[in-house]
Parts: C-alpha cells; structure tokens; sequence
C-alpha cells in the first residue's frame, strides 16, 4: 500500500522504536500542539464572524460614513451642504448635528460627546428613533432642555425613566 511521503515520515517518527520514546513523544506533544492552535484559530475566526455584523450595524447605524465639515469652525450654509448633498443619488440621506464634549452631572461625573441634532432629519441617517426605548426624537423641542441618553450612561449617572 502507498502512503503519501509526509504521511509516512510522520508515522515512522510517530511510532518510534523503544530507544527512540522521546522522539514519538515529541512528535505526539507537536502535533496535539498544531491541533490545539488551529481549533483556537478556527473558534476565534467564527466567533468574530459572528460579531462582525452587530458590531458593523451597532457602529454605522451612528456613525456618519461620511461628513462634511467647516475649517476649524461651524459650517455657515449647512443648509446649501445638505441640499447639494441629497442631490447626488448616492446619498441615503443627510442630517446637520452639533458634536462637543462635555462633562454630565448625575451621581457621578461623566463625560460624554454631547450631539445637537435635527429631530426632523435625523431619522434618515441614523438608527436612533428605531432604537429609542422610551420618548420619541419629536420631544426634542427648542426650549424644552430634553435629552436623549444612552442605556450605560444613564446607569452611570443613576438616572430614572421619566414618566411623561
């Protein structure tokens, strides 16, 4: 019977003669060795294979894929930008926002991005108002110092639902 050359090198080192015990139990121990890395290999490629949507989604669901900004201040006619902007039939959708940090007061101090944004046009370029669990974007009226909170923020701050 004809064995592949790798296969026979390998069972005649793999089953050496009794003077020759550590060699087999090298062989043994690289090949339990080999077999163990690539089990690894292959779970942690699955389990990553597995996030990667969520995590693609959980991230560019908020996350402009692209922006335009001024030079260092303001943009002065983001209206103009937007328009020009959904023009372009490649453009899903366009929405001003506002991005600063701050610092937020609670039971503790957090920091956090704070982002103005327009609750009219907001839903057509993030997944926001679909994952807001309580409240509605269209409570955020000029005046009226609402805020919408993320889950871990909240909890960090020990705030409560408002009952509106």
């Amino acid at each position: 019977m004809f064995k592949p050359l790798p296969v026979a090198i390998g069972l005649r080192y793999l089953r050496a003669k009794r003077r020759n015990g550590f060699i087999s139990f090298i062989s043994l121990a690289s090949i339990l060795g080999i077999a163990l890395g690539v089990t690894a290999l292959i779970t942690t490629l699955a389990v990553m294979s597995g996030f990667q949507k969520e995590i693609r989604d959980r991230m560019l669901g908020m996350a402009a894929h692209a922006t335009v900004s001024g030079y260092g201040q303001p943009l002065q006619g983001w209206r103009h930008a937007v328009q020009v902007a959904l023009a372009d039939p490649r453009v899903a959708g366009a929405a001003p926002y506002i991005e600063k940090e701050a610092l937020i007061s609670g039971a503790s101090n957090q920091p956090a991005m704070l982002r103005g944004v327009d609750p009219a046009r907001e839903g057509a370029v993030s997944v926001l108002p679909a994952k807001m669990v309580q409240g509605s974007l269209a409570q955020l009226t000029p005046g009226s110092f609402n805020i919408v909170l993320g889950k871990e923020l909240a909890l960090w701050l020990g705030c409560r639902w408002a009952t509106t």
